[in-house]
């Protein structure tokens, strides 16, 4: 990766970088097929090794770091490097200015330098190119051997039922398989067309393709991020970066540096970072461009893709195994006819003749159809179960797996947020949402209350299409209420003010009241947000319209315990209350919410379990709530056991230690695509046959490298849909 533009500035105590770097190489291990892996990824040992931390409260007297500090190596990201500067320092490295942007001669010289901010596809393969494909086969090469052969002895009848049979079998294997390759072009459509970007100290509206390292941009929300940018400001800004890290809920960012001493800091700890292609959920941010084209996160997924050779299913190895044979088998059986007859005394032409003749024979050249007719056939069956096949062989290979490998998000769960339990002071216990709906116990004030505040504090809303557009907390109170029959209250009151919810305050409040109601009635606050916020201010609880009471210790007490409860198991709670003053207000209660797994797939994997294949959770979310989320799905975890193993360890295991645990890890959390491709090629150094499922770019590598890729129809993204061999119409696990 070339340099971004360091200024030449003095050397730290502690020596050249690329001194400590050579140190720690020096203990690397040997490098094999699994290394390789490892070592495509652009992500490095960590830059923060030996280096003072840099924080908010001393980065002003914090001297300049050298040029090797502000530039990235050639092995890591320009996000995995700035992430860890402050927006200082970044802003010396790419030698820019927050309020004038870059000059038109500037950006002119860097775009010639970094090229264009695109992903580059080579040139597609040609349709001629894929019909050659088909002949490659040394079945079908060692049948069209034998149909020349049969016309050279006159045999044209043979010939001509050998070769119909030939064009049988590649045409329905070409037209099952045309269109299959788009997956690299899929990615560059994550790209937004246009952005904001400041040059010569004027904001303008451009193509995001024009961007170059060093730009300042700006968005907001609804728009989509144009290229991997160190944030400089940031306004409660809140990124959807699911289809990148796996991880359903929305991203908070922040300017801060990061600080960390890991080797390899995840993608959804880069908090100060935002990534070409995520979604501006809230808020809006300004910031400087580290990273365009190959040079991003994206980019990085696309490299990967790009390396990944296509397996071949054990049925072509099979197919291909029996052509060799076939053949060795033919040339010996000519040999050993003309080795007798010569004995014999008869003439060797003669003798050859024969050879050949019984050496075609022995061919089965209606094998290749019968085996393309019976997969067809299957593709068909699949098709009738809502799952599209894309090559022929996949459906064998589905037979075949002995692992399937399962991202979490959106694949094993929903990729929604759903509210599933809810605890009010009135009832004084949690109470189960289905549960509750069968037994008739989300009838009461005290629920019909704290839903109603859920719904006030919401800016989640209905879009054209009849879709839900919002936060992902906020769209689950909006789905309750449908669920339950129940209008959208908001219609019936009039919002007078907002404060948003930020890091800082952990709540979020609106004031409004009725629209029924006069001018001078007292307006009321709606107030939802983290438990420790919302207790501090809360001075009473809500028990019906007219009875409220204090809140005292034993009460705060239980409250907190109920919390606690629900956080155990792997729930997000929130906490709702209201009042005339947002000092001081009435506890309602508190409802627990997830992404929660997909109806019918715990029955999937216990079937799958019994049937000997094992099921192994990928995700990038922390480890209790994947852990949480296994248990409720039936994947066996066991602590104690090693069942399971988080992204760094997996990265600080020898290929040894990553072989004689990876058959025993069921679980694995805070993964990135490039712990994705190592967890297949390990599974399938040790003999298995590995099926992976998902639903995100982040998915796309190890899908394309998995002996079949399975894609989310519904919920998927383009990039992973187009990697997959087989796709899910229907989300159905």
């Amino acid at each position: 990766m070339t340099s971004y533009l360091p200024i030449p500035l003095t050397e730290p105590e502690d020596g050249p970088r690329s001194a400590r770097r050579s140190n720690r190489a020096g203990s690397n291990p040997p490098p094999d097929v699994l290394t390789a892996i490892r070592n495509s990824s652009p992500i490095p040992p960590s830059p923060t090794s030996g280096r003072r931390p840099i924080t908010p409260t001393n980065r002003k007297n914090t001297p300049p770091l050298p040029s090797d500090h502000l530039s990235p190596s050639a092995a890591e990201t320009p996000s995995a490097h700035y992430a860890i500067l402050t927006a200082e320092q970044t802003t010396i490295a790419q030698n820019t200015n927050i309020t004038e942007g870059l000059s038109t001669d500037e950006t002119v010289r860097r775009r010639k330098e970094f090229g264009l901010n695109e992903l580059n596809v080579e040139e597609a393969e040609t349709l001629l190119a894929k019909v050659i494909e088909q002949f490659k086969n040394p079945l079908i090469l060692l049948l069209f051997g034998s149909a020349f052969i049969s016309v050279c002895l006159g045999e044209v009848e043979d010939a001509v039922s050998i070769t119909l049979a030939i064009l049988i079998v590649v045409t329905v294997a070409f037209v099952q398989e045309y269109k299959s390759e788009k997956s690299l072009e899929a990615l560059n459509k994550l790209v937004p067309h246009y952005c904001h970007v400041i040059r010569n100290g004027h904001l303008t509206t451009m193509l995001a393709t024009e961007l170059v390292p060093g730009d300042v941009v700006r968005f907001s929300t609804g728009d989509r991020i144009p290229a991997d940018v160190r944030l400089v400001h940031a306004a409660d800004l809140e990124l959807d970066e699911s289809s990148l890290t796996g991880e359903n809920e929305p991203c908070k960012k922040h300017v801060d540096v990061i600080e960390s001493n890991s080797a390899d800091l995840p993608l959804a700890e880069r908090k100060n970072i935002t990534f070409m292609g995520t979604l501006v959920r809230n808020g809006h941010g300004t910031g400087i461009v580290i990273g365009t084209g190959k040079n991003t996160e994206f980019g990085t997924v696309f490299s990967m893709m790009k390396e990944v050779e296509v397996r071949r299913t054990p049925l072509q190895n099979s197919m291909d195994h029996l052509g060799k044979q076939l053949s060795m088998m033919s040339f010996v059986i000519i040999g050993l006819i003309m080795i007798i007859g010569v004995i014999q005394g008869r003439q060797w032409l003669e003798m050859f003749t024969i050879g050949v003749s019984l050496a075609v024979a022995a061919i089965p050249e209606g094998l290749p159809i019968v085996v393309t007719v019976t997969l067809a056939l299957g593709v068909l069956r699949m098709s009738g179960r809502h799952a599209i096949v894309k090559k022929l062989p996949s459906v064998e290979s589905l037979g075949s797996v002995s692992v399937i490998c399962a991202d979490k998000t959106g694949t094993l769960t929903m990729n929604k947020m759903t509210i599933t339990k809810l605890y009010t002071l009135a009832h004084g216990a949690v109470i189960d949402v289905d549960e509750g709906m069968r037994e008739g116990l989300l009838k009461g004030s005290a629920v019909e209350n704290l839903l109603r505040i859920g719904t006030i504090c919401n800016n989640a809303h209905m879009d054209g299409t009849g879709q839900t557009v919002g936060q992902p907390t906020e769209i689950a109170f909006l789905e309750l209420q449908k669920k339950l029959g129940k209008p959208d209250v908001r219609s019936t009151y009039t919002r007078l003010s907002e404060t948003p919810f930020n890091a800082e305050k952990k709540y979020m409040a609106v004031q409004a009241r009725p629209t029924d109601s006069s001018s001078s009635t007292q307006p009321s606050y709606f107030v939802k947000g983290a438990m420790e916020p919302i207790l501090e201010r809360c001075s009473r609880y809500y028990v019906s319209d007219v009875d409220s009471r204090p809140l005292d210790f034993p009460m705060r007490d239980r409250v907190k315990r109920g919390a606690e409860e629900m956080t155990s198991q792997g729930l997000r709670v929130l906490f709702l209350a209201f009042g005339r003053d947002v000092g001081d207000l009435t506890l309602c209660g508190f409802v627990g919410m997830f992404d929660p797994p997909r109806a019918g797939v715990q029955d999937a994997i216990a079937t799958l379990v019994r049937g000997g294949v094992k099921v192994v959770m990928i995700t990038g979310d922390s480890g209790g709530t994947a852990a949480s989320i296994a248990q409720q799905l039936g994947i066996p975890t066991n602590v104690a056991g090693h069942s399971l193993m988080s992204g760094p360890e997996l990265d600080g295991l020898s290929d040894r230690e990553l072989k004689e645990q990876v058959g025993t890890v069921s679980v694995f959390y805070r993964t990135t695509p490039r712990h994705k491709m190592i967890i297949v090629k390990a599974l399938q150094a040790e003999g298995e046959i590995v099926a992976m499922t998902g639903d995100g770019v982040n998915d796309a590598p190890a899908l394309r490298l998995s002996d079949i890729g399975i894609s989310m129809g519904r919920s998927g993204t383009d990039v992973s849909k187009e990697a997959a061999d087989m796709i899910l119409v229907n989300d159905d696990f």
